[in-house]
C-alpha cells in the first residue's frame, strides 16, 4: 500500500513488520482476541473503522468477519507506551469474535486444585459456551 499516513511512523512494528493488536469489547471491557497488524492493515482499519488484521497463516490481509460476518467496528484505536502494542476498542457485530463460535477467544481458564494426597494439579477448563456452531458459521 503506497501513501501510508504519517502517523504510522510512530508505531513500532517488529522485524517482520507486525504489531500485536488486542481487540476489546468497548461496552464490556472484555478482551475478545489478539491478532497481528501490519502497516497496511492498520491504515485500512483507521480509514474504514472496520478491523483488518494480518493473517500469518494465510499470509494476507484478513478483514475480520469476511467469512463469518462477525465484523468488528472499531470505535477507538490506542497505542501503548512503548508504541509496540495496539488496543482496538470494538463493537463486535453478532457477539461472536472467536472462530470456535464463542464470544471471546479467551474461553479457557487454568483451574488449580489442591489435594493433600495427590498434591496440586492444574488443567485448562472451558468456561464460556459456544454461541453458534462453527459449522454453521464457516460454510
Amino acid at each position: 500500500m503506497s501513501n501510508l499516513p504519517e502517523w504510522l511512523q510512530d508505531v513500532h512494528f517488529d522485524d517482520q513488520g507486525l504489531i500485536p493488536a488486542i481487540a476489546q469489547d468497548a461496552a464490556t471491557g472484555n478482551i475478545l482476541m489478539v491478532a497481528w497488524m501490519n502497516a497496511e492493515s492498520l491504515a485500512e482499519t483507521a480509514a474504514t473503522g472496520r478491523a483488518v488484521f494480518w493473517s500469518r497463516s494465510r499470509n494476507r490481509l484478513w478483514r475480520k468477519g469476511e467469512e463469518s460476518g462477525h465484523v468488528q467496528q472499531v470505535l477507538e484505536l490506542r497505542l501503548d507506551c512503548d508504541a509496540d502494542v495496539l488496543l482496538l476498542k470494538v463493537e463486535q457485530v453478532g457477539g461472536i469474535a472467536c472462530h470456535t463460535g464463542r464470544a471471546s477467544c479467551f474461553y479457557r481458564r487454568l483451574d488449580t486444585t489442591s489435594d493433600p494426597e495427590s498434591g496440586t494439579s492444574s488443567k485448562w477448563v472451558t468456561v464460556d459456551p459456544i454461541l453458534k456452531d462453527p459449522e454453521l458459521i464457516y460454510k
